[in-house]
């Protein structure tokens, strides 16, 4: 039985991936954990995979700045289902910051314990005993969703590609770390994904991917053990051209980009 922990699994990419899974392990090949802050979302995509694909789907109501809360949903799931092959760090926010507005610090402070912070809970209570379940031939792999942003410093959005850049750079420590303990780690960098968090972008995304062909191609790159991975491959080869592009020259590029809308963040 496939055991999946899935983190802001009430939309978007999250509730994309939780029934992209349920279709295929249905009928008792999998048990799925899904966390999410919003109860109501959660418990009915829940009750949908339970009575459409007849597997186990566990919920937990919490937020991923929480640490013990994570800790206890961690510990709950490995106790009652055993410990998960694949933990998918999903949990996201997303806002325009200018560090100029005093009322924006919050949101810095807020985009970095989720995007961050809280991949670190969502991992930390599931390695040791994925460390034990790998060395007893059992598949371990945590999953960390960054994003395209993390590449390279976008105006307005200094929050977020910090938050990514810091994801990015986080996941790869975290690899070479557990490679000898044969828990893999996969960095996926999704470019634009139709969810609700771009939704509130009033400026062209360029291969604007629907969170279904998005969810289907993560799960065959985790099933690949792939290291890093952007999707979808269109924006890769923008992502090693921005990677080269000299600071003079992407200044230039910047200098009149639109700004992500600044929203708040609760």
């Amino acid at each position: 039985m496939q055991k999946i922990f899935i983190t802001g699994a009430s939309s978007g990419i999250g509730e994309a991936l939780a029934f992209e899974y349920a279709k295929r392990y249905a009928h008792g090949k999998a048990c799925i954990g899904l966390v999410a802050r919003r109860s109501e979302h959660l418990h009915a995509i829940a009750s949908q995979i339970q009575s459409h694909y007849q597997i186990t789907c566990v919920v937990y109501v919490c937020d991923v700045r929480d640490q013990f809360a994570l800790l206890q949903a961690a510990q709950h799931f490995i106790q009652h289902h055993g410990v998960p092959n694949i933990v998918i760090a999903n949990a996201g926010a997303s806002t325009g910051t200018l560090t100029e507005h005093v009322e924006d610090v919050k949101a810095f402070q807020a985009v970095m314990e989720i995007n961050l912070m809280g991949m670190v809970h969502t991992f930390q209570p599931f390695i040791q005993a994925m460390k034990i379940a790998a060395k007893n031939g059992e598949q371990a792999q945590l999953v960390g969703i960054a994003s395209v942003a993390g590449i390279r410093g976008l105006p307005g959005a200094g929050a977020y590609c910090a938050s990514k850049a810091a994801a990015i750079t986080y996941l790869e420590s975290l690899r070479v770390e557990l490679q000898s303990f044969n828990i893999h780690v996969t960095t996926i960098a999704p470019g634009y994904i139709r969810t609700p968090m771009t939704n509130i972008n009033h400026y062209p995304m360029p291969f604007l991917m629907g969170a279904d062909v998005f969810a289907r191609k993560l799960i065959l790159a985790v099933a690949q053990k792939k290291r890093f991975v952007i999707i979808p491959w269109q924006m890769s080869l923008l992502a090693k051209i921005m990677r080269v592009i000299p600071p003079i020259l992407w200044d230039w590029i910047m200098k009149n980009a639109p700004h992500k809308a600044r929203i708040n963040i609760k």
